[in-house]
């Protein structure tokens, strides 16, 4: 007799569940036997507790417990080192089940995730051609492990969904023309005829070509505010300053600018810090994106005397040194044809008429003679980049649907379409990735490679030719992927990789999250911190270009810098030797593809922009104690507080994103260390007492060494030999701040394996000696940000494959990205 198929499929699927029923029970014995002293009962150690341990593989926190027994068993991390070890067939057979049965569940690795507010932006620039700052309406995303684009985290709710309203409006304004083409600023403005530097007992000194400024004093409105320009429309202004130092003693003198309305302090912005040569008058040029009604400001640093001071002699006698500011010239907005081709790419060659408005006279929209076909073009078109795949009917008729009915109801056609624009831009098929895979194991189809790429490499949508091989399928051709990946890099909007992922990675993003305080640390200031973050990302960017090894990281013989940077790190002579080669070039007429590639030097005759506010590449000398991130000075300042460092901050910080072996958790009922902790007087003898503590020593073992290893640097990255204090009488050292030395710095300290380093020097060494874990540790973080999703303990083997396959390449960082994007972690689901 034949039973019925859906019989026999229930029969396997009851048989199946018995067989898992009894591999579980099995598992659990083994795990209860060698794990269950410890966790289980009222206060489980770790947190954790076996029981937490369900069947339901499919649930993702399920399956995620699992993983993490499996990773913690088969690295040996668990039964700790003093416990009974479990037979290596057991463990084998344990993981083995737990990878498998994994494997087998859920629907990939990467659940659907949206935008986040930088590939908001971004996209909306790449789709339109406009550049919209959407800050104020699209709030932070929150970050997991490290990065805020994983799916886990980018949540969506009702009032988002608002936001999204309003920036679609917000972008539609700027991207569709309804006035004439506007007029343009074209002139030059003399210092001399502003009211900001005619004021009784000046700090300003006339001079026959300029203004001579001599002393700042921001919190009384002592700064050059260019009153004379405003901007009346919004875009893109460009800006040339001629200046040059006075009475410098023939060093360079530094200015910054700022750009706002300057109603508000928070209505003022900074634009960049710039150089110029003593008694040689030098034009800077730059340009800047302005809204209506903007001005700048004209700010000279580092200037020895206060208003006081010169006020007292009288500008006319103060022999100090001052920054002469010449003239101004202002031009824009910044337009290559009108309309602009934001305004073309949606409507073509429609014809624009004139349709006067009550508060607006002079109102201009499109218009069209057939405005249902004309409507379903422009919409097929701009939905089809939008949803970065093809249109199918079921995604466009609804929103030609609603079209339909504005006109119908009497809309314009130009508000009609807006309409349609609209509801493209709130749709979930522009918001979210729909990465949709092949029947090959998940595999993604070529349109979601094209954008799982794009996204990766530049924060941003596919561009045409991307579409055009997901069109032809030839996307997955290895040979095509490593061209693309590598045309992709060298595009200018590879520099949101930069940005993004070193901002996440090494968490640059957090530099003002603490002020350093002003009475320990007045030499901090934003020239300093803007140099300290410029350091990173050139040498980032640099590491990636030549496909340096990814030990750079760690260990470097090079980084950037400029003068003040150089300074605060005590590297004033390899620099100024730098830049004198770099001089000597200049002056002998060399051009600009005989200078060192990859610094921030911009050399363009007639406009001479002075090397000495600009970072250029320095070779390191011996014992500079310097090179690769961790000595940078962006990293050490966002891994301590305004006031001290800590080890144990620091310590979590290299081995989360260098090593990539993150500790776990401290219990909830230890309290964190406080200062002076049990008369212990430094944060070596607190955090030794606090060792002491069972439920801490295990972890601090692992924390403390990296953490020590970087005490030899203050907040501010700078390097020591004592910690700094304050002075009791008010006493001042010879830079003239209120500090004297405090007690030694010691650090020296001891790995868990028991090798021992006296500085950072050696301990760099000891982490170079596993470059395998340096690479894995950098393949996971890479894997995580392009994919928007974090591997897991099943991934391992294809990572270990990544690792192998780099490693064949000398390790490079260009080679890793490549061989990352080749992996099937990256092209499937």
């Amino acid at each position: 007799m034949k039973l019925p198929i859906p019989l026999i499929c229930l029969a396997i699927m009851v048989a199946s569940s018995l067989r898992a029923d009894d591999a579980l029970a099995s598992h659990r014995q083994f795990l209860n036997e060698h794990c269950g002293k410890c966790h289980t009962g009222e206060k489980p150690k770790g947190g954790f507790d076996l029981k937490s341990l369900s069947h339901l593989f499919a649930d993702a926190d399920s399956r995620r417990h699992w993983l993490s027994v499996m990773e913690q068993i088969e690295t040996g991390e668990m039964p700790p080192e003093t416990k009974p070890r479990p037979p290596a067939t057991q463990v084998k057979a344990l993981t083995a089940w737990i990878r498998q049965t994994a494997a087998q569940s859920g629907d990939g690795r990467v659940v659907m995730r949206r935008l986040n507010r930088a590939e908001y932006a971004n996209t909306v620039r790449d789709l339109l051609g406009v550049e919209v700052d959407l800050a104020d309406l699209l709030p932070p995303d929150t970050s997991t492990n490290g990065f805020d684009n994983n799916a886990e985290s980018l949540h969506t709710s009702s009032y988002l969904m608002r936001s999204y309203l309003e920036a679609a409006d917000r972008v539609l304004d700027e991207a569709i023309v309804n006035e004439s083409k506007p007029w343009q600023v074209k002139k030059r403005f003399h210092i001399k005829d502003e009211s900001s530097v005619k004021r009784p007992g000046s700090v300003y000194r006339f001079l026959e070509d300029g203004v001579a400024i001599f002393a700042v004093w921001e919190s009384a409105n002592i700064r050059v505010t260019m009153w004379n320009f405003r901007s009346p429309f919004r875009g893109k202004y460009r800006f040339r300053i001629s200046a040059y130092g006075f009475q410098s003693q023939g060093k360079p003198v530094k200015f910054h600018v700022t750009a706002g309305t300057f109603k508000e302090v928070t209505e003022e912005r900074l634009l960049d810090y710039y150089s110029v040569p003593a008694d040689k008058p030098t034009e800077i040029e730059f340009t800047a994106q302005l809204e209506p009604e903007n001005r700048i400001r004209i700010i000279a640093d580092d200037l020895p005397a206060t208003p006081p001071m010169v006020e007292k002699v009288g500008a006319d006698k103060y022999d100090g040194p001052g920054l002469v500011v010449q003239w101004v010239d202002a031009e824009g907005p910044l337009m290559d044809s009108w309309p602009p081709a934001s305004h073309v790419a949606l409507f073509g060659d429609l014809e624009q008429k004139k349709m006067p408005k009550e508060d607006d006279p002079d109102w201009r929209e499109v218009v069209s003679e057939n405005p249902l076909p004309d409507a379903e073009r422009i919409l097929r078109q701009f939905a089809r980049r939008a949803f970065r795949r093809p249109v199918m009917e079921d995604d466009i008729q609804p929103i030609l649907a609603r079209v339909r009915q504005r006109l119908e109801a009497g809309y314009t056609f130009e508000q009609a379409v807006r309409v349609g624009l609209k509801a493209v831009l709130v749709s979930p098929q522009f918001l979210f990735f729909h990465e949709k895979g092949t029947k090959e194991g998940g595999k993604l189809d070529d349109f979601a490679l094209a954008s799982r790429l794009s996204y990766f490499l530049w924060s941003s949508m596919p561009d045409e030719e991307l579409f055009r091989l997901a069109a032809d399928q030839k996307l997955h051709q290895p040979a095509v992927l490593r061209q693309q990946v590598e045309r992709l890099l060298k595009d200018d909007k590879a520099a949101a990789f930069t940005r993004e992922f070193t901002g996440q990675w090494l968490s640059l993003r957090a530099i003002d999250a603490t002020m350093p305080d002003r009475t320990l640390y007045p030499e901090y200031d934003d020239s300093l911190k803007s140099a300290m973050l410029k350091e990173t990302n050139l040498f980032f960017n640099e590491v990636l270009t030549q496909d340096l090894p990814l030990t750079s990281f760690v260990a470097s013989d090079f980084t950037f810098l400029n003068e003040r940077l150089a300074k605060h790190y005590g590297l004033m002579e390899p620099y100024q030797a730098e830049m004198r080669r770099l001089e000597d070039k200049e002056t002998m007429g060399q051009s600009d593809r005989e200078k060192p590639d990859h610094s921030d030097v911009s050399l363009s005759p007639p406009l001479l922009v002075s090397l000495s506010n600009r970072l250029i590449k320095v070779p390191l000398p011996a014992g500079s104690h310097r090179g690769g991130v961790m000595t940078m000075g962006s990293v050490l300042k966002v891994t301590a507080n305004g006031t001290t460092t800590s080890p144990v901050l620091r310590g979590f910080w290299v081995l989360e994103r260098i090593l990539g072996t993150p500790p776990a958790k401290p219990p909830v009922d230890v309290e964190a260390i406080e200062p002076d902790i049990r008369g212990a007087t430094t944060i070596r003898e607190q955090l030794a007492k606090h060792r002491n503590v069972e439920a801490c020593a295990g972890c601090h073992k692992k924390i403390d060494p990296p953490g020590f290893a970087l005490e030899s640097f203050d907040v501010i990255g700078g390097w020591r030999e004592h910690y700094r204090s304050l002075t009791n009488n008010g006493e001042r050292d010879s830079q003239g701040r209120r500090v004297r030395p405090g007690p030694p710095v010691d650090p020296s300290d001891v790995l868990t394996d028991g090798r021992r380093f006296r500085d950072i020097d050696e301990f760099k060494q000891l982490l170079l000696a596993d470059k395998d874990q340096l690479a894995r540790n950098l393949a996971e973080k890479l894997l995580a940000y392009a994919t928007g999703a974090e591997p897991t303990p099943l991934d391992r083997p294809q990572i270990e494959s990544i690792i192998q396959r780099t490693r064949e390449n000398e390790n490079g960082f260009r080679s890793l990205i490549h061989e990352i994007v080749q992996s099937a972690l990256f092209q499937t689901k």
